[in-house]
């Protein structure tokens, strides 16, 4: 597997020099500074990857080319979104770089009720707890309709949890769960929330899955001729929220995003931690099925309860069957005889660093640590295939 590393661009606490002292080879980033929906020009493009290389590491995958909401919702200015998407494509095969990381998720990129959840050793990690989205949704929020999502159970128990919250903790719980995209320090606002919502009102899974579809039968012959591959991340969390659609949540999503547009440039990037949150999903059976669909690989490992509740985990202790994993993925460079590039998904916020002004889940120890002990797994289990 390529080492690499999420890298936000200048404005990063982390420099390329930082990671590039680390042993990082591969960047995984984009140009977050440029609208969703504008073209990427080859310029810009060339201009980001000279700067990597000065530092002797490459670009390795756009992480990522954003979706426009138009084109999620196949209406508005769509027709010219894909088209700019397409020129982008282009752009980007031009400038060499065969990756490109997007998600089609409505509105949010990922959602988490807590970000600085303290676990036994002390560190702060990401956290879910469906009880606490519950009461943001019902009582902070106060999305139109909200009550038919939900028991009477579930409110009850929400109610009770919000009388036993500060009124700090319930600013932090808004904050957290409506956090921007990432790339960027700007939040949504309960007005900008529910209007989008408002927007999504009238598509149903079946209606984004289809765009989805139209979407890829429309871009991916340009990826295809500009030697791009796409990389769709599953949906995080895979299920639900807000009552927006989703289609990237779960196996027969893949089956069908990948029977419908048959080309190997429509293709997967392997989240074990998006994917694992569900206790339902087979990791396994889903690496081996679209193994030859995974151009991009997030490695991470989450615990999680009965409850619903889950956080994240270190890389290689877990419910993601971290060792049976990287085996499959060695035997999968060796078939290929070619490198995957793999970044290790978020990581610990140690007390060391608790002063840094990270993106949620991109502390630079955690992470260190989690590819180290990634690392040094894969050396392990190639040896043992020789």
């Amino acid at each position: 597997m390529q080492q690499t590393m999420r890298w936000y661009g200048p404005n990063d606490v982390l420099s390329l020099k930082d990671l590039k002292q680390a042993g990082i080879s591969g960047i995984v980033t984009a140009l977050h500074e440029i609208p969703v929906g504008d073209i990427w020009t080859e310029d810009v493009i060339l201009e980001r990857k000279n700067l990597i290389e000065s530092f002797g590491m490459q670009w390795s995958v756009i992480e990522s080319l954003p979706v426009h909401e138009d084109i999620k919702k196949r209406s508005g200015n769509y027709k010219q979104y894909i088209e700019n998407y397409k020129i982008s494509l282009q752009n980007i095969g031009k400038c060499g770089i065969p990756v490109v990381a997007y998600n089609f998720m409505p509105i949010l990129d990922w959602v988490r009720t807590d970000h600085f959840h303290e676990n036994e050793a002390g560190a702060s990690v990401l956290k879910y707890d469906p009880l606490k989205f519950t009461y943001f949704d019902l009582f902070l929020l106060k999305r139109k309709n909200v009550e038919e999502d939900y028991t009477e159970e579930q409110i009850s128990a929400a109610k009770e949890l919000g009388n036993n919250l500060s009124s700090e903790e319930k600013e932090e719980l808004f904050k957290s769960i409506l956090l921007g995209l990432p790339g960027s320090t700007e939040n949504f606002t309960a007005n900008v929330i529910k209007e989008l919502l408002d927007s999504y009102s009238h598509i149903t899974d079946e209606r984004l899955r289809e765009n989805l579809v139209y979407f890829l039968s429309e871009v991916i012959p340009t990826a295809e001729k500009s030697k791009v591959n796409l990389a769709i991340h599953p949906d995080d969390p895979p299920f639900s929220v807000l009552g927006l659609p989703r289609v990237v949540s779960n196996h027969k999503d893949l089956k069908f995003i990948f029977a419908n547009v048959k080309s190997k440039a429509n293709g997967l990037c392997y989240c074990t931690g998006s994917l694992g949150a569900n206790p339902a999903h087979d990791l396994l059976e889903i690496y081996d099925e679209f193994e030859e669909r995974i151009h991009f690989l997030h490695l991470r490992n989450v615990k999680k309860k009965v409850t619903g509740v889950f956080m994240e985990s270190d890389h290689l202790d877990g419910d993601v069957p971290m060792v049976d994993v990287v085996k499959r993925i060695v035997n999968t460079l060796q078939k290929r005889n070619q490198s995957i590039p793999m970044r290790p998904d978020h990581g610990y916020l140690h007390t060391l660093e608790a002063d840094k002004n990270y993106y949620a889940g991109y502390s630079f120890i955690g992470r260190l640590k989690g590819l180290a002990e990634l690392r040094g797994l894969e050396l392990g289990l190639q040896e043992s295939f020789k």
